[in-house]
């Protein structure tokens, strides 16, 4: 394809993902946006035969000086600390930035499909569907605040009947896990932490439960693949007429005890899990239960099938080992 496709926060986790996605499919013109391109992040984009970078403000600048005009923007950048306290800048990089985008993609014609998240969803209580509109809601932390409060303005806006991408689509990921996250550090996945741990100790360390209803790990999540979100996207970027908010998961909790026992599978190795305090900052808007409703998505045509958590972390655990053999091998 000759088209351009913008990919904001293209140097990160799904953002970098979706961008080898996309040069697998024949899109040739690739517009990557991040903040910078620290050397933990340039990895990430290792493999891609070409593309054009832009830093996240110099894309704007470049959208409305009419220098850039992409086909499609799919926008994944956002500071995803759900510890970040710091509310105007979230405020700035996570809700703003979005709405410049949706207003120059309700200008121009092109279709939006952003980034939002399960923590909109905060502790549960009231369900995880994405039919629940977003001023019903109550985020935990300030992260979710951001997401949820740039789906509500969407979906006023859309409702107000002003200006909007002929086609958009709030995409609430739940756990994703997968290739091209190591620059993440604490907030990377538990997948990602678990093997790590498995390698240096042999065995997995777990937050124990503060809830006495709850054995220790036995925490559930929807933990959903990273090449199940890809799907998820491209499809609703495909569809004439996407409009609103759909999750990205697998429509079934897993406990965490259940996840460690698929990462020392994939390993070979006996599971061996120890169990720990949760931390302060993160007591009190902590996510016990997790489990996207799929429902809207598949009624609007979706036909794909979640990735298994085993199967899932089998195939992150043989990528990560294969980066491990070649770091190793280039050392000898």
């Amino acid at each position: 394809m000759d088209w351009m496709i913008a990919v904001t926060g293209a140097a990160g986790f799904i953002g970098s993902n979706l961008a080898h996605r996309l040069a697998g499919e024949g899109v040739e013109d690739l517009l990557l946006v991040d903040r910078d391109l620290p050397e933990s992040k340039v990895i990430h984009l290792a493999g891609l035969a070409s593309f054009r970078f832009l830093g996240h403000r110099a894309f704007l600048e470049a959208l409305e000086a009419g220098r850039v005009k992409p086909e499609a923007i799919f926008h994944l950048g956002a500071c995803s600390d759900t510890t970040m306290q710091d509310w105007d800048f979230l405020k700035r990089n996570n809700l703003e930035y979005t709405r410049s985008l949706w207003n120059w993609c309700a200008r121009e014609g092109r279709p939006l499909i952003y980034a939002s998240s399960a923590a909109t969803y905060g502790d549960g209580s009231r369900g995880f569907s994405d039919e629940t509109p977003p001023w019903d809601l109550q985020p935990l932390n300030l992260y979710g605040k951001s997401k949820n409060e740039f789906d509500a303005w969407a979906l006023r806006e859309a409702e107000a009947g002003r200006p909007r991408p002929p086609a958009w689509a709030g995409v609430k990921f739940f756990n994703v896990y997968g290739p091209r996250e190591s620059h993440k550090g604490r907030m990377a996945s538990v997948v990602f932490h678990a093997y790590n741990q498995v390698l240096a100790t042999g065995k997995v360390r777990l937050f124990r439960s503060t809830r006495p209803d709850l054995p220790d790990g036995g925490q559930m999540r929807d933990f959903v693949y990273v090449e199940d979100c890809l799907d998820h996207m491209l499809w609703l970027w495909k569809r004439p007429g996407t409009q609103g908010l759909f999750n990205s998961g697998t429509g079934t909790a897993r406990t965490f005890n259940d996840l460690a026992a698929a990462v020392f599978a994939a390993l070979g190795r006996e599971p061996v899990i120890e169990y720990f305090d949760m931390p302060p900052d993160l007591a009190g808007r902590y996510q016990n239960f997790t489990r996207a409703e799929m429902e809207k998505i598949r009624k609007a045509g979706f036909r794909g099938s979640p990735t298994s958590l085993e199967e899932g972390v089998r195939r992150y655990v043989e990528w990560m080992e294969a980066k491990r053999r070649a770091r190793l091998g280039k050392r000898g």
